[in-house]
């Protein structure tokens, strides 16, 4: 078996295999039993830090690299688009009458008939 211990605290990408699939995995290199690797990532949620720390078996490792060392600067989050009420209704009455919107899944959704409440 291959050690991996050039990559101690390092931050690495891991591609590892479980069952049929492969999985993602990146964090700090933290150290190397010579039977696995252990990752370690740090988080900070609620303005406590925490962090995870996994270990993934030699046999299981499909592929390791290190991770380039890019800045970290926080994105700013997306802004969600804004339709306006009067194109939102014209769109629904367009695709209620069978006119247009027919491909979309909202559409044929807004196209069922409205069922009578019962008592």
């Amino acid at each position: 078996m291959a050690s991996f211990a050039q990559f101690l605290g390092r931050k690495v990408t891991v591609q590892y295999r479980v069952g049929d699939v492969l999985l993602p995995a990146s964090g700090t290199f933290a150290a190397d039993s010579g039977r696995s690797i252990f990752l370690e990532q740090h988080v900070e949620q609620r303005g406590k830090r925490s962090y995870f720390r996994w270990e993934i078996p030699y046999q299981y490792i499909h592929r390791i690299e290190e991770a380039e060392e890019a800045e970290e600067t926080p994105e700013p989050p997306a802004t969600p688009k804004i339709v306006p009420v009067e194109q939102e209704i014209s769109q629904a009455s367009a695709a209620s009458a069978g006119h247009g919107l027919a491909s979309s899944p909202a559409a044929s959704l807004l196209a069922l008939p409205q069922r009578p409440k019962t008592v």
